[in-house]
Parts: structure tokens; sequence; C-alpha cells
């Protein structure tokens, strides 16, 4: 059965899908609540038909970048349906797509189980660096939207918030706050250039869709330690494994500096992953929560970055939580199934524990 993308992505919205796959010798696919389910299985795409397909939502110009680039990454809005953020890229010498959904309405963030305290630790930073973290699909975004949305809505004061992404996904309507967009390729030519720039535009907040390479992530720095609160994401799964990413992403010789300096601007990390729901249809996400205090300021300091789920674990009453614990806490509520906790826990005591029941 052939049918148009609009049609495709209408019923991937009608579905709840989180993604659609299109690529040759396969159905088009959509990944709902975890698992892929064909839009229709009879219907295996060629190469012509791929090819027709993601045209359909590219623009001539988009086009001519992709054959020069053989990749694209682009957002695609459908008025009043949602938008979405693709890939494009090119497999077996044919055309290939992955179109992550994202919603026109930014959820709030009590929809999205994101604990006030992180909301309002977030809300009355003076200045400092913020991490949401998780591998790819984890819902970062979303979570880095409804707190920009908090702020819009909901804060006490106005502020002026900068976002430098790759592509645009959620959009804002300026409400409380005075919010300027910006989107890699189309309005800056790349991160370090966005972030630069957003030092002489005046920023309270400045949003940097992901700290992808050494110098983002010097200048990211350089921002939270004058004053910005700068938020970003990472595809590092805990607290601790953030910090090491950063800090091993620079020579040796550079790194004690940069331990002093994270100390100093680190203000939070929020490590999450998405897991399949028993109690009700969708997902749900489990998060560790680290407020760096002094302990873990020093901590961080002084090189003895595994010892940081330690001081996790000992200030819990300030709100922080590992993500075992969050996991455990889900299983013996009855959300997610005690076989999903299994795989995704690392410490074998607790995981014994898990086991035991």
């Amino acid at each position: 059965m052939a049918a148009s993308i609009l049609e495709i992505l209408k019923e991937a919205v009608a579905e709840q899908a989180s993604d659609i796959l299109i690529t040759a010798q396969s159905p088009v696919t959509f990944h709902i609540h975890g698992t892929l389910v064909p839009y229709d299985p009879d219907w295996i795409l060629s190469g012509t038909e791929t090819q027709e397909l993601i045209y359909q939502f590219m623009t001539m110009e988009q086009r001519k970048v992709f054959e020069m680039e053989r990749d694209l990454d682009l957002a695609y809005h459908i008025p009043g349906l949602a938008r979405f953020r693709v890939n494009v890229f090119q497999q077996r010498g044919t055309l290939a797509a992955v179109l992550r959904l994202v919603p026109i309405r930014v959820p709030h963030y009590t929809e999205i189980g994101l604990p006030e305290k992180v909301i309002l630790e977030m809300a009355n930073m003076p200045g400092g660096l913020v991490l949401m973290t998780g591998p790819t699909g984890a819902g970062k975004s979303t979570s880095i939207a409804s707190y920009l949305e908090y702020l819009n809505t909901e804060a006490s004061s106005p502020r002026h918030i900068i976002t430098i992404e790759d592509p645009i996904e959620f959009l804002f309507t300026p409400k409380i706050c005075v919010i300027d967009q910006r989107e890699i390729g189309y309005d800056v030519k790349g991160y370090v250039r966005g972030l630069r720039s957003a030092l002489r535009q005046m920023p309270h907040i400045i949003f940097v869709g992901e700290m992808r390479d050494r110098e983002t992530i010097e200048v990211a720095l350089t921002a939270a330690e004058t004053g910005n609160v700068v938020i970003s994401t990472l595809s590092t799964q805990s607290a601790a494994k953030t910090i090491n990413r950063i800090i091993d992403i620079f020579p040796v010789e550079h790194q004690a500096e940069i331990r002093t300096r994270l100390a100093l601007t680190l203000k939070v990390v929020v490590a999450q992953v998405l897991m399949k729901r028993i109690d009700v249809p969708g997902r749900v996400a489990a998060r560790e929560l680290m407020f760096v205090n002094s302990a873990i300021s020093n901590l961080i300091r002084e090189g003895k970055i595994h010892q940081v789920n330690n001081a996790i674990a000992t200030h819990a009453r300030e709100g922080m939580v590992l993500m075992d614990d969050s996991i455990l806490d889900l299983a013996s509520r009855g959300v997610i199934s005690y076989a999903s906790a299994v795989i995704r826990m690392t410490d074998a005591e607790k995981l014994a524990r898990l086991q035991a029941r």
C-alpha cells in the first residue's frame, strides 16, 4: 500500500510513535513505546519509493545539500499536527531517514515526571552549568523544553533565553520571557560561534543542543563562569560518567584545570533513561539527580570521581537520587517490570535484593 509522507506522519502521531524509520528493503516502521511496529508489513519499500517519500519533506536547497554531503539534519513542521527532527542519510546507495516526533505543545514538567526540586534548583541558579544526559531517545530535549517553558510561563521574573539547536525542535512562544532560537546551518554556522555570539546578546539562559567536542565544552564553561545559566546535553548515563566524559576530552596536561573549572561551574546533572511501563501503555523516565554541593565540588576538584555515587547516596535528603535507586523504585511500585529493571541496574547488591523479591 503506497502512501504519502503526510499520511504516514499523521498515522504516526495518532499511534503515539516517537520515531519513524524509512529505509529501502523494509516497511516504513514506527517506534511505539519502545517497540518497532511496521506501518504496513506488506509494503516493502524500494530504493525509488524511499527517495520519493523522503524528498516530499525536503526543500530543493536541502536536497542539493544532501546530495553533496550524503547526510543532513533538518526539521519538518506540519502546522497543527507536530514537528519532526529528521536525519536523512545514505545506506547501500539508497536514501534513508529517521524522524523523531516533537509535539507542538511543550509538556508541563509534572507530565513527564521531572521533580519540582530539579525545576526550582535550576530556576533559582544565579549562573552555572546544567547537564541533561542519557542515551539517544531518552527524552533529554523534552525535559529541557519543559523547564524553559516553566520559566516562560511561571517564573517570578522574566529572562532572556537563547537556544542554539541542530535543528530547532520545540518552538516557543514568548510569554514572560524573551526567547531567541537559532538553528545551526540557517541562523548560525556552528555551536561554538553561536555560543560566543550569545555572550554578547545579554543572555540569562543559554541552551546548547549538544556539547559535541572540546571547543564547544570550553566555550560553554566560559559562558557559565561569566554568570550565565548554560544548559546542554551529553549521551552519558550517569553523573559520574558525565564528569569523566568532560574531563577526558581534554589533554592530560589540561585536566587539572578543567576539574577546577567544573567544580566551580557544574550545578546540576540529570541522567535519564526511558523504560517501558507495565501499568499503563507508554514509557516512563528513570532519573539520576545530582546537585553539586561543596562535598561533590571537592570530589571533582580532587579527581575523586569514583566517589561521586557515594556522595549522591549520602545526600539523598537533598533530593539526590542514584539511577539504580530510581529504577528500583519504579519496579517496586509496579510501574516497570523486574526483568527490564534487572537489565538496567548496575549495583550488584541492589540487583541481588531486586532478584530476591
